[in-house]
This record gives C-alpha cells, sequence and structure tokens, in this order.
C-alpha cells in the first residue's frame, strides 16, 4: 500500500478517507491532544505524535516506526485557515494570509513538502484560499510546487457535488512531482442542485438531503435543557422556517416588524437545516445562536455532524462536547477526501 504522511491532522477527516481508499497512514501529527487522542484511539494509522508542527523533526518521528522520509508516497493536510475563511472578511482588525501570525502553518507545509518530496501531495483549504485579496498565498503554493518540481492541479469543490449531504465549499489542490507522472485530473461531480437543474438534463444524481442523511437519528427536545438553541432568541427560531435564518425577519423579506437590518448578522445566525436539502457548513465552533440548527428548533448532536461530514457511526471523538464538535467542524468530511484519495490511487499507484 502506498504509504501516506499527515500533517495537521486534526480528528482524521482526511486520513479517514485516505484510508478507505486503500492507503497507509504511517504517520500523523497535530498539537492538540484531543484530536491526537481520537486518532489514537481509533488506530487511523501507525504513529500520532502531538507536537508544534515547527517541532516536528520528520527523520526521528519516522524512525520510530523503521521508516525513512523516502519511503513517504504522499504528503497530505489542511494547513489551519482563518486567515482565509470567508469570516476574516468582517475581523477588519485581524490580518489576512500571509501576514497573519499563523501564517507560519502554510510555511511549516511547504517545508514537509520540501524535506519530504513525496510522489503525491494533497492541499487542502477553505474556499477564501484564492480569493484576491489572499493572492499572495496562493501564488506561494504555486511558485514553491513548481520549485520543488510538481505539477498541479487545483479546484474549488462544493462537497454536495459528491455525495456528501453538506453543502461545504473547499479548496483542494492536488501536485504530482514531474518525474513521476502527469498532472492529476479530478473526480468528475456525481450530484446536482435538483432547484437549479432539471432531472431529465443529467445523468447525475440528486444531492443528498439531511433527511436521508440524519432522518433515522431522532432525539426528543427536553422543554428544561439548560441551554436552549437561539439562546435568548430560542423563540424566533421556533418562528424561522427550516432551511431559513434570521433573514426570514427582515424588511426585504417581507416580514411585517422588521426584527433585524438585512445582512447585519453572520449568515449562520438562527440559520436552520431544512429536510429537504443538505446540511449548510458546519463550523468548527458550537454556539448557542449560531447554526445550522436542526429543523425542530434545537441543537445538532455530535452523532448527526458525523454524520453530515460523512464520518463512520461507530468512529470514536475524545474531549468533552465542545472538542468532538470542533473536530468534526474542522474536518474535511471523509466522503470527499476518499473520493479524491481513491482517484489518486487509480491514477497513480494502482499498477505500481
Amino acid at each position: 500500500m502506498p504509504n501516506v504522511l499527515s500533517i495537521f491532522s486534526g480528528g482524521g477527516g482526511i486520513d479517514c478517507g485516505f484510508k478507505k481508499a486503500g492507503f497507509d497512514i504511517c504517520f500523523s501529527t497535530d498539537f492538540w491532544k484531543p484530536a491526537c487522542d481520537t486518532l489514537e484511539k481509533n488506530k487511523v494509522g501507525k504513529l500520532v505524535v502531538c507536537d508544534d508542527i515547527r517541532k516536528i523533526d520528520y527523520d526521528a518521528c519516522l524512525a520510530q516506526i523503521n521508516m525513512k522520509k523516502s519511503d513517504i508516497d504522499i504528503l497530505v493536510g489542511g494547513p489551519p485557515c482563518p486567515a482565509y475563511s470567508k469570516s476574516r472578511f468582517y475581523r477588519t482588525e485581524k490580518k489576512r494570509a500571509l501576514e497573519d501570525e499563523n501564517s507560519f502553518t502554510l510555511y511549516e507545509y511547504f517545508r514537509a513538502l520540501d524535506e519530504i518530496r513525496p510522489k503525491v501531495f494533497f492541499f487542502e483549504n477553505v474556499f477564501g484560499f484564492v480569493y484576491k485579496p489572499h493572492k499572495a498565498a496562493f501564488d506561494l503554493l504555486k511558485e514553491r510546487a513548481e520549485e520543488y518540481g510538481y505539477e498541479i492541479t487545483y479546484k474549488v469543490v462544493n462537497t454536495a457535488d459528491y455525495g456528501v449531504p453538506q453543502t461545504r465549499e473547499r479548496f483542494i489542490c492536488v501536485g504530482v512531482r514531474r518525474d513521476f507522472g502527469c498532472k492529476f485530473v479530478f473526480p468528475e461531480e456525481t450530484h446536482y442542485n435538483p432547484e437549479k437543474s432539471d432531472v431529465a438534463s443529467t445523468n447525475l444524481k440528486p444531492w443528498v438531503t439531511c433527511k436521508e442523511a440524519i432522518g433515522d437519528l431522532d432525539y426528543p427536545l427536553p422543554e428544561d435543557e439548560e441551554m436552549q438553541a437561539g439562546s435568548k432568541h430560542k423563540d424566533l427560531l421556533k418562528l424561522v422556517p427550516p432551511g431559513d435564518n434570521y433573514l426570514y425577519f427582515t424588511a426585504e423579506r417581507g416580514y411585517p416588524n422588521p426584527i433585524f437590518k438585512w445582512r447585519s448578522r453572520y449568515w449562520s445566525f438562527l440559520l436552520k437545516l431544512s429536510p429537504d436539502r443538505p446540511s449548510w457548513t458546519i463550523q468548527a465552533s458550537f454556539s448557542n445562536n449560531m447554526g445550522p440548527f436542526h429543523w425542530t428548533n434545537r441543537f445538532l448532536r455530535i452523532n448527526e455532524i458525523k454524520r453530515i461530514q460523512t464520518f463512520d457511526d461507530d468512529y470514536e471523538l475524545c474531549g468533552d462536547f465542545k472538542d468532538q464538535w470542533r473536530q468534526v467542524g474542522n474536518a474535511v468530511p471523509v466522503k470527499m477526501a476518499n473520493i479524491v484519495a481513491s482517484e489518486i490511487m487509480r491514477q497513480y499507484f494502482s499498477d505500481k
């Protein structure tokens, strides 16, 4: 099996996807203990190292499992992404992209790529990575790939178009070492938005809905729950139609006594799932007034967001509730990682 080295591994979305595609996860690392504990508990790979990425010695770590850097076929990882996120456009006090204090994570990805020189690399980030304000970081990725001898292919994917029950857009880049193979070709989409396409005009499947994904997971809503969904706006949340958010209460939407101004809050404020469409992006931070919430006016449960992120039901998460939520919310959907990984396997390793 081709060998994978994973950095910024988090709760294991990428690692699980590559493992399901037949890759051997040899080494995973993250600085956050709950995530590392999750990787250990589920035996995702051979070795997990919990440390600051800047302190990782790849030679020493791989020696623990009797391997060398030259044994690694694929480097995978998604450097932490706040500086490239959509929310950063609203956080004017924060710097963007390479000027952000956490930009070292991007440079650490390049350090690993330079030291290991794998046959293939998989790089993932928020779709904002390709925005014009982040051009310097995007250009740096292309420059380093060229310098190290890789042909890259990149794409902003909507995971719902690949059968994930979530409209989550992500930037994915696959680099192939020039002496190893040709440029990677992304797999074609398998699903479509039925609201925008005619069934008769496509041979794709309709998007997977929330009801299909989590409809069998039924949780009663305790009336005396200490923290109710929506917090001080919990009564308003009950009025929001499934699939809508706080904009329901604006003049522009025809609400008779407007409560909020148009686009005055984050999109996820009082956002409620619709059982008839995929979920919106599951955020990394759990909030009492930021959704998506269940269409029955309650918080989503961990088992539900695991389904939405396409983790196996029996995949065990470590840490407290918020730790588990963060691991799932930060992850690449396992199914999306698996689809790309399976195509990497088919294009480069199936005959070798």
